[in-house]
């Protein structure tokens, strides 16, 4: 099992930037991706970013490719997601996740964190 905790959400107003991390316990981080997710109201769950089990590759959606930048510490078992240039459409509940390298879809998620851009 991996426990994942994200923190940094907030609210911020267009164009502005904000950080969120993603803590991991439990099973050794560095075996897994990670990702993160996000869903707004009424909406499905959609995919952000996702990083290799060592940060050497990463891949965005592209509504955010160029604004956010997505990374990891497999010291501090820690993922981070850098996001600049926000827009109202990027308000949404972040989610971090982590999974079996070859697998698309994750094995383990985060409870998540609310991200809210005032325009």
């Amino acid at each position: 099992q991996v426990q994942l905790v994200e923190s940094g959400g907030g609210l911020v107003q267009a164009g502005g930037s904000l950080r969120l991390s993603c803590a991991a316990s439990g099973r050794t981080f560095s075996n897994y991706f990670a990702a993160w997710f996000r869903q707004a109201p009424g909406k499905e769950r959609e995919f952000v970013a996702r990083i290799s089990r060592t940060g050497a590759s990463t891949n965005y959606a592209d509504s955010v490719k160029g604004r956010f930048t997505i990374s990891r510490d497999n010291a501090k078992n820690t993922v981070s997601l850098q996001m600049t240039s926000l827009k109202p459409e990027d308000t949404a509940v972040y989610y971090c996740a982590a999974g079996v390298p070859g697998l698309s879809t994750p094995n383990y998620w985060g409870q998540g964190t609310q991200v809210t851009v005032s325009s």
